[in-house]
């Protein structure tokens, strides 16, 4: 079954053209080593919550959007393979620096996920 890597990530408005060139940028590195598919998809129905929310995980300040973003892979394994093949590139090694990026690092949230359900 597939391997999926999700993130939730707080984009300033400002810097959201930015943002989007730069994952376009990525994304074609990341399906070029083998991901089968880089998805950004920008908030647009994304209230805060009572008790939790998407909004409140990042910790949204005023001017900012949610980002949610999935890689996926054909397993584990070759994720694992991937990201080390990304991570070497030397085409995205300006975007990885901290100071550069168009969001706050800190407050982004990922991880991986093995997929259990998939229907298309």
């Amino acid at each position: 079954m597939a391997y999926v890597d999700g993130f939730v990530v707080p984009v300033p408005k400002a810097k959201l053209d930015a943002y989007l060139a730069m994952s376009r940028s990525c994304g074609a590195v990341w399906r070029e080593y083998g991901a089968l598919e880089f998805r950004e998809c920008v908030g647009d129905d994304v209230k805060p919550g009572k008790l939790t929310s998407f909004p409140q995980a990042v910790d949204l300040q005023d001017g900012e959007v949610v980002v949610f973003s999935w890689i996926v892979y054909a397993s584990r394994a070759k994720r694992d393979e991937i990201n080390d093949k990304v991570m070497k590139d030397p085409r995205l090694a300006e975007m990885m620096d901290p100071a550069k990026l168009p969001f706050d690092g800190k407050r982004m949230i990922y991880g991986g996920y093995e997929m259990q359900v998939d229907i298309k």
